[in-house]
């Protein structure tokens, strides 16, 4: 009888082994409400990012616009200067066309589009100085040119506040064009492929995760690298050549898997083939993913 009571006891109970798994389980959600958080808060960053390219567009034809309107409030009796006048509005309806027209910006064409207006105001400038020496006694000319150099005036308030926003939207495109690994998990496989959670069993190690859509990031092949750390901070490497560059250094790596990636999430899988190796030893590894010269991600495992 007491052997029989004792029995149900255990069974009623939870064992260490069950309130470890209901722990690794809760750290998991909270892992994974995190990186939630982070992969939604990566696609705001990137809408934010457009809207400021859109912005910038929209400043650009603004200024065009109003470089045709100064262009028509512009008289001179001078024949040669009317001539040379009309061809640079010309230009500049034709950049207006451009800008409007094209769909895809990107921060290159942003760039080139705001030298070029730079060009056009200049060249629009030299112009009028040229009317106002030609027209000084004509006051409503005067007027005129007055009101343009105030346009001028508050263009390069405006060219020095998006110098600055340009900068700013450099940095954010550098991050937002950067790798994620989403839900990085590993497992520990013995010789037949099964999983273990003994060290002195495991064959290979797996390494799970999917990389974040990204629209921004360059896309095309990419070498995806895994750096894989004893308990005893020991790394997992099979020669001293295998090594990659992160951060101006060429730092060793446990493996290495080449991907193409297309801006979509692309679930990965990269393994460690200890066959051949030292026994691995018991306690936590730590382990990170690296890719285009960054960390995008790390996860861990426990072998007893």
């Amino acid at each position: 009888m007491e052997n029989g009571t004792g029995n149900m006891g255990k069974a009623r109970g939870s064992s260490p082994r069950d309130l470890r798994n209901n722990i690794i389980v809760g750290m998991l959600v909270v892992l994974l409400a995190v990186l939630s958080f982070l992969y939604f808060s990566q696609r705001k960053n990137n809408r934010i990012i457009v809207t400021q390219i859109t912005v910038q567009k929209d400043s650009i034809q603004s200024e065009l616009n109003r470089m045709i309107v100064g262009y028509d409030s512009l008289k001179v009796s001078n024949d040669t200067l009317t001539s040379q006048m009309a061809a640079t509005r010309t230009r500049v309806k034709e950049l207006l066309d451009e800008v409007a027209q094209t769909r895809r910006l990107s921060l290159e064409k942003i760039t080139r589009y705001q030298k070029e207006v730079t060009t056009l105001r200049d060249i629009m400038r030299n112009y009028v100085v040229q009317i106002d020496s030609l027209n000084r006694k004509n006051q409503m000319l005067m007027a005129e040119n007055q009101e343009v150099k105030e346009q001028f005036r508050q263009t390069e308030s405006r060219n020095q506040q998006l110098a600055q926003e340009k900068e700013s939207l450099e940095k954010d495109l550098k991050k937002a064009a950067a790798l994620e690994a989403l839900g990085a998990s590993a497992i520990a496989l013995n010789d037949r492929g099964k999983d273990t959670r003994f060290a002195n069993r495991t064959a290979m190690i797996r390494v799970d995760f999917t990389l974040a859509k990204n629209i921004t990031a360059r896309k095309g092949d990419k070498s995806i690298y895994l750096r894989i750390m004893r308990p005893d901070q020991l790394l997992l490497n099979k020669s001293e050549n295998d090594v990659f560059r992160y951060e101006n250094m060429k730092i060793p790596f446990s493996a290495v898997r080449e991907v193409t990636f297309e801006g979509m999430e692309l679930p990965v899988a990269i393994f460690w083939d200890n066959q051949g190796q030292s026994p691995l030893v018991a306690g936590e590894y730590s382990i990170d993913i690296f890719a285009d010269g960054a960390n995008i991600g790390t996860t861990k495992l426990v072998l007893k």
